[in-house]
């Protein structure tokens, strides 16, 4: 466990960061998918809550990879916890069973995780929450040495400071260890959580667990695309993904040190490789695009994914000594996805085609001749995604990076 918990720490490791932020590049809101015919059956159960805090430090209740990253502040996370100790119903959880005493959360992890965390005592700092994502999705758990390192957490003292004139709440302040004889009170207030099953279709088992998600998510405004993508298509290659995203190179092109917590640096990766995999398919819109290529991900081999793994890692190693500028609008500073999805299109499409990672040399000096390229600042300008301008991008991308012209 000592060196699961050094290996994390790495991910600790300062960047050097470009005052950038990202530029705005707008997506279509037109998610789909295909439904099917499911039968499920929905057992409610009301544990109490010393039940579901062991549950979740047994890993018996997992946060599952398509769920998107706890967010919640403070004062919202104090509030719910304010709401059990003074008796008021808060909305139930709802959880998948995958197996003997292995649970998926598949709706309220923020409800869940704020609990588990008010217990501990501690409170995940905003910027390490998707490294400790990661960390509990490898270990199953959060290792007491993780949850005790204030660089990840700080300590969860409730924040109920009262409105306008209104006085503070009497917890204000309060954490688990000061409850005094509220703690045991606490500890045994109940939460209704529905335990759901699929039955059918047999051929595929726990399919309806990303449909169950999508419809009980969807309806609100929280969840970003790549959220709702990646619950709708959660596959291992969305998961390398992921993994691709903590790259140190990847980190500094982007210019932030930690990865956003609604995925959007994950859309972009997944953008960059779905136009190097699928690119002479595109057609408009980008999102449904995206959504297709995630789709067809899904069915990816161990094996194309770990190559996939590989050219990014690859591509992310020939550019490291490039500055990040090389991937910004000069005007604004800032991170430009049309300029590094050219890049990344023009320097891996033969190389995926033939399967090899001899990737073409890259250089500071060609990336800044595309980027005054009359013909490619005219389709980075706007409407982006539409396909004229996708397919003018990597034109000019080869004939400017690699001497290629049709």
């Amino acid at each position: 466990m000592a060196d699961d918990v050094e290996s994390d720490s790495k991910l600790l490791k300062s960047h050097e960061t470009v005052s950038a932020e990202w530029f705005e590049d707008e997506f279509e809101d037109d998610a789909d998918a295909s439904f099917k015919d499911y039968e499920v059956t929905a057992i409610p159960n009301d544990f109490n809550i010393k039940t579901i805090v062991d549950f979740v430090k047994s890993s018996a209740v997992k946060i599952p990879g398509f769920q998107r990253n706890y967010v919640w502040d403070a004062k919202r996370a104090s509030r719910l916890i304010e709401s059990i100790l003074i008796g008021l119903p808060i909305p139930q959880i709802f959880l998948y069973e995958e197996g003997k005493n292995s649970f998926l959360v598949i709706d309220g992890q923020q409800r869940l995780m704020s609990i588990y965390y008010f217990v501990m005592g501690r409170f995940p700092r905003p910027k390490m929450r998707p490294i400790l994502r990661m960390i509990m999705d490898k270990n199953g758990v959060l290792p007491d040495a993780i949850i005790g390192d204030d660089r990840y957490f700080t300590k969860f003292n409730l924040s109920l400071p009262g409105k306008g004139a209104s006085k503070p709440s009497r917890f204000h302040k309060m954490n688990y260890q000061t409850l005094g004889d509220m703690k045991l009170q606490f500890d045994l207030r109940t939460i209704r959580n529905v335990v759901i099953k699929q039955t059918s279709p047999k051929e595929t088992p726990d399919s309806s667990v990303f449909e169950i998600f999508n419809r009980l998510n969807t309806g609100g405004v929280n969840l970003r695309q790549q959220e709702i993508r990646t619950s709708l298509y959660h596959s291992e290659f969305l998961n390398m993904l992921r993994r691709v995203n903590v790259n140190e190179t990847w980190r500094k092109i982007t210019g932030l040190p930690e990865p956003d917590l609604h995925d959007k640096d994950v859309e972009v990766l997944l953008r960059a490789c779905a136009l190097v995999v699928d690119g002479a398919a595109y057609a408009e819109p980008m999102s449904a695009f995206l959504n297709s290529f995630s789709r067809k991900a899904m069915t990816l081999s161990d094996m194309k994914v770990k190559f996939v793994e590989e050219l990014f890692e690859k591509f992310f190693q020939m550019i490291e000594k490039i500055p990040p500028s090389s991937f910004t609008v000069a005007s604004t500073s800032r991170f430009n996805i049309a300029i590094f999805e050219s890049v990344f299109r023009a320097c891996c499409t033969e190389s995926f085609k033939e399967k090899n990672l001899d990737l073409p040399k890259m250089s500071e000096k060609k990336i800044d001749l595309l980027k005054k390229d009359k013909e490619f600042l005219s389709a980075t300008q706007q409407g982006v995604g539409r396909k004229a301008y996708v397919d003018k991008r990597y034109a000019r991308a080869q004939a400017i990076l690699l001497g290629k012209s049709k």
